[in-house]
């Protein structure tokens, strides 16, 4: 197999130790800093179409979050702790303290969306701004189950199954499964807009057994513990205070849920948004228009 192409010429590459294992980051650009956090079936590399325009202001540390993609993955337990979306934003507050960063931007898309909500709940302090792409808080997901979006987001519910059974059948047929999901959930309902560099990174991982039992824990995390956790949140009302902005595709994910800027009003007390012309995959389907709202968003005063 040829080597994976580097889609951040210029960029420094970090493995930064942390308590859950090595966190791999590509670091580049100038200003202050913006950690961007990818999704499932993604790995760092999704960020590369709009990582140009946002490094002419931010220094980006563009990581991939543990378990996936290049960071280590860290061993599970019974309630798949260091898979929570608590751990995992620990995880990345020491990642970034260990590159003399203690304040700073966030964004993420899907998972990593996930990570971000939930370090702006825990750690309000550490943020200036948060911006999450096309999700809903995961307690939101749960609750809001319906026909129509177990149909759409059937791999929450596959993939939380006890092991070994989802990695089994995801390891029987690695690229049909990762190229079939990802398709599904672009408007167009093709890979055409998946940079074909980008798409090997994202099989990579899932040629690798382990990967697929580390991506697995993280949707058993999001079925169980980082369902309650939200879930205490939303019960005693506590919010995100931050500047905070949500996007996400006029076709995506969580626009067939409910309108998403109304759900996230429940959970934050400052927060803006508007769809993306795109399906799930907004920084590669859409990057122009992407990078322009995340442009505005965190250099506004």
């Amino acid at each position: 197999m040829p080597d994976l192409a580097d889609l951040f010429p210029g960029y420094e590459s970090k493995w930064i130790n942390t308590k859950s294992g090595r966190i791999f980051a590509r670091v580049g650009g100038k200003g202050p800093p913006l950690l961007l956090l990818h999704g499932f079936s993604s790995t760092h590399v999704m960020w590369h179409p709009v990582a140009p325009q946002l490094a002419e202001r931010f220094t980006l540390i563009i990581a991939d979050l543990p378990g996936y993609g290049w960071s280590d993955m860290p061993e599970s337990d019974a309630n798949h702790t260091p898979y929570t979306k608590r751990a995992m934003a620990q995880a990345m507050i020491e990642a970034m303290e260990q590159l003399g960063y203690v304040h700073f931007a966030l964004a993420g898309h899907d998972r990593g969306g996930r990570v971000s909500y939930r370090l702006a709940l825990d750690h309000p302090g550490r943020l200036s701004k948060l911006a999450v792409l096309d999700i809903l808080p995961t307690y939101d997901y749960w609750e809001r189950m319906n026909r129509l979006y177990a149909l759409k987001i059937y791999h929450w519910t596959f993939l939380a199954q006890p092991a070994p059974f989802p990695e089994t059948l995801v390891g029987g047929a690695p690229d049909f499964f990762l190229k079939e999901k990802m398709a599904s959930q672009t408007k167009s309902k093709t890979l055409n807009e998946i940079d074909p560099r980008a798409l090997e990174h994202y099989l990579a991982p899932f040629r690798d057994p382990s990967r697929v039992h580390a991506m697995c824990e993280d949707y058993r995390a999001g079925a169980y513990a980082d369902y309650e956790i939200d879930k205490r949140d939303h019960d005693v009302g506590n919010k995100i205070t931050i500047p905070m902005l949500a996007l996400w595709g006029d076709a995506g994910i969580a626009s067939a849920a409910a309108t998403p800027l109304d759900t996230w009003k429940s959970w934050a007390t400052n927060v803006t948004g508007s769809p993306v012309d795109s399906g799930h995959f907004l920084p590669e389907e859409n990057p122009n228009e992407t990078a322009k709202k995340l442009m505005e968003f965190f250099t506004a005063a």
